[in-house]
């Protein structure tokens, strides 16, 4: 049997993703061309068809959706062989204080944590939990080696001069739904369709800026305040309002709770970036490797709970 290459196995993780050579083609950097001759390469290295071609995409047959479950497996599994060799070439020693907003701190810290402490066991760890602005300031006066904060496009609402930024997602904004809200069962409403439901938002404390209502409402509706997520969700939940939740969060909404992107072209969008000084230690290194890894499987997770 024809040896099935690793691009091969990417060729159809990618298209039993998408549905359709050319987005796979485009997922990749590949042509068009060139997915299809993998494709056929594999499938006769397989000895059977793994997709049918249709007007409009193709579609897995039983055979392709079993292949393509195993090239992930294999891929994943090749992923994690390459870090963990990395990692023993690589000895990291040492400390790095990290801290991350309540809206990072939800999934995508912990998970780097996890991450962090299995891949580099030597490193002690030392996290908090706190405001943008403060987690700035503790960076600037070196009490922190990585920031992990929410930065929305356009002008900058914070000073990040000097500051080495590297973005880990572009975490749009959307709301958590009670699951018998009216909007409840699509995937996509416009925002102006939100302007006469109850926000649930956080409280202020000091200066730490608080997941309001949406952006652009003018004169939302403030039914309730609440300083942490659990405590916001938990209120949807039970029907009493809506609120807000970044899309690297969507991943821990309970159940009773429907979360729904939002179309609003007057909204510029938000990123999560992780902040170091710009010459940063072989630990700090190792803890942005380790978000920019989670912040990607959390994309993921996110894009596939459309």
């Amino acid at each position: 049997m024809t040896d099935v290459t690793l691009v091969g196995l990417r060729v159809v993780r990618e298209v039993a993703a998408t549905g359709s050579f050319s987005d796979a083609a485009a997922s990749l950097g590949y042509t068009q061309s060139a997915v299809s001759r993998q494709m056929r390469l594999v499938e006769a290295a397989v000895g059977t068809a793994l997709f049918e071609r249709r007007a409009r995409g193709v579609t897995p047959t039983e055979a392709g959706v079993a292949f393509a479950r195993h090239a992930a497996d294999v891929l994943a599994s090749l992923d994690a062989a390459v870090r963990e060799v990395g990692a023993l070439g690589q000895r990291v020693t040492g400390s790095v204080a990290i801290g991350a907003t309540p809206a990072a701190a939800v999934a995508l810290a912990p998970r780097a944590l996890a991450q962090l402490a299995d891949e580099h066991p030597d490193v002690t760890v030392r996290f908090t939990e706190e405001s943008t602005p403060t987690l700035l300031r503790r960076l600037r006066s070196r009490r922190l080696d990585v920031a992990v904060v929410g930065v929305c496009a356009g002008p900058q609402e914070h000073d990040l001069d000097g500051l080495r930024q590297e973005t880990l997602l572009e975490d749009d904004l959307r709301v958590a739904l009670p699951r018998h809200h009216p909007l409840a069962s699509r995937s996509l409403v416009r925002a102006d369709e939100l302007r006469h439901d109850g926000w649930i938002v956080e409280s202020a404390v000091g200066d730490t800026p608080y997941y309001g209502a949406w952006p652009t409402l003018v004169r939302p509706v403030v039914v309730h305040e609440a300083r942490g997520w659990s405590t916001r969700l938990g209120m949807v939940a039970a029907g009493l309002g809506v609120c807000l939740l970044p899309g690297m969060a969507v991943p821990s909404a309970p159940s009773g709770v429907r979360v729904v992107r939002v179309e609003d072209r007057h909204w510029q969008g938000r990123a999560t970036v992780a902040v170091t000084d710009e010459r940063r230690s072989a630990q700090a290194d190792a803890a942005v490797a380790a978000l920019r890894q989670q912040a990607s499987d959390l994309g993921q997770q996110a894009s596939a709970l459309r």
